[in-house]
């Protein structure tokens, strides 16, 4: 839930005010002057504060270059309201780090806008320093493989440009990570930073969740007079990554006729909401990503060629594990010591055997399925300090045990699971097969005749 802040010595606004934006979903607190106000900012976090420039204590001006002192960490967006707005009042504010600029009258429709942008806004400003500081080129692409130094090179290389970047590789290999990287690296760094899934966008509302929407509905009362229009616009990816960089993740799974209308906006910068009828300009520079053939499916007319050709103007090329083996045994500490940290785990290490094991396996699912493997060893053993091969799941045994793809059955693959899930409890029991049994559920001796048939020794 978003957070508002109002501050107006106006009782009748700042009540009318906190009870319409409560109606709307948001937590709001109110102050009538600038010292309950910076009392409040001090004990909270606000992601917006509404501030009255004409308060009785104090100018709402200086509040506002105070504001950035009082919550430095929360730093919120300001909003000036005031009864006497003058450009000069309003260039002033702008100035000092003001969001926007509200005259009074209130109009319930512009304060609602302006107050869900200003949300936006903080949040996208909060995500693109946080990507900032986790995605540089040194920190995604975690390797020193012939591959991965070749794509660090091409990232510190090309992404100062504004070229338009298509990635390419497989589902898992990090495709997200490298366009962060890019845009960390880019000029427009300190812009935001904006990713649409076409993947998991339904085709129906893929065209609104790029373009946004303008659209309007009646409500009887508020602040503007007995009848005010509700704000249901929305606003889309291109409009929010303005002055940025926006992310397409997986673009080859968008239509042919939102395909035709992505090429028209690209080849203008301008479009139009669904439901609009002004159309906006943005400067956006557009990163896209696939992990099909592009070239192949424009034979099947999957995929518009000139689309493509407007893309296709940086191509990258993300490895896959298989071709990047020596990174593996990185990757691996390094989402231990990342998955220890956030379960707060002591450190642990990583043997020989296990890492010749991970090595040996073909990771279909990519960098993706190795911190999936990793977090799940990790979670399987809380007691290890060290894991060996035997903790790894069967998955990765290339010896020994099995791979998937190597069962030929699935009471095989069953023997397997279980195999290893009874080790894990009997390890837990410390080689206690009584005590194992009892976490089990199972009858001393039922657990005695499964170890026997899956081949499992007993060490009591």
């Amino acid at each position: 839930m978003d957070h508002i802040l109002v501050v107006d010595d106006e009782a009748e606004i700042r009540s009318s005010l906190e009870e319409i934006l409560r109606e709307e979903g948001y937590s709001v607190a109110g102050a009538a002057t600038a010292a309950e106000a910076a009392v409040l900012l001090q004990d909270a976090p606000y992601d917006v504060v509404l501030l009255d420039i004409w308060l009785p204590d104090r100018d709402g001006l200086d509040v506002l270059a105070d504001v950035r002192k009082i919550a430095a960490e929360s730093r919120p967006e300001v909003v000036i309201i005031s009864g006497h707005g003058t450009i000069e009042s309003a260039v002033k504010a702008t100035k000092l780090g003001a969001y926007d600029f509200l005259e009074k009258p209130l109009s319930l429709e512009r304060t609602l806008i302006v107050l869900k942008n200003a949300v936006e806004a903080r949040r996208l400003r909060t995500e693109n320093e946080e990507f900032k500081r986790q995605f540089s080129v040194g920190s995604v692409l975690t390797g020193e493989s012939v591959p991965v130094k070749a794509l660090r090179q091409q990232i510190r290389l090309m992404a100062p440009t504004n070229g338009r970047v298509l990635i390419y590789g497989e589902s898992g290999t990090g495709k997200e990570l490298i366009a962060r990287a890019i845009h960390a690296e880019s000029l427009r760094r300190d812009r935001v930073f904006v990713e649409l899934n076409c993947a998991a966008i339904p085709e129906a509302h893929i065209e609104t969740e790029l373009f946004g929407y303008r659209h309007g509905a009646r409500q009887e009362g508020g602040m503007g007079g007995p009848s005010e229009q509700r704000v249901l616009d929305q606003r889309g990816t291109l409009e929010r990554a303005d002055s940025g960089t926006l992310f397409l993740d997986e673009v080859s799974d968008m239509s042919l006729k939102t395909q035709a209308k992505v090429l028209s906006a690209l080849d203008e910068q301008l479009f139009t909401p669904v439901g609009g009828t002004q159309p906006l300009r943005v400067d956006v520079r557009l990163i896209a990503s696939t992990n099909k053939d592009l070239e192949e499916e424009i034979a099947k007319g999957n995929f518009r060629e000139d689309l493509f050709y407007r893309l296709n103007v940086v191509p990258f090329f993300v490895p896959p594990l298989r071709e990047r083996k020596q990174d593996i045994p990185l990757l691996a500490r390094e989402f231990l010591a990342e998955f220890g940290r956030q379960y707060g785990r002591p450190r642990m290490e990583i043997g020989e055997e296990a890492l010749a094991s991970l090595a040996a396996y073909h990771w279909p699912g990519n960098v993706r399925e190795l911190k999936n493997v990793i977090e799940r060893v990790l979670i399987l053993n809380p007691r290890v300090l060290r894991i060996e091969r035997k903790h790894l799941p069967p998955l990765t045994h290339k010896s020994g045990s099995r791979s998937t793809e190597e069962f030929s059955t699935l009471q095989q693959a069953r023997d397997a699971y279980e195999r290893e899930y009874i080790q894990k409890k009997i390890e837990e029991a410390r080689n206690n097969i009584s005590h194992a049994a009892e976490i089990l559920g199972l009858e001393r001796s039922h657990l005695y005749r499964k170890m026997k048939a899956l081949g499992i020794a007993v060490r009591e």
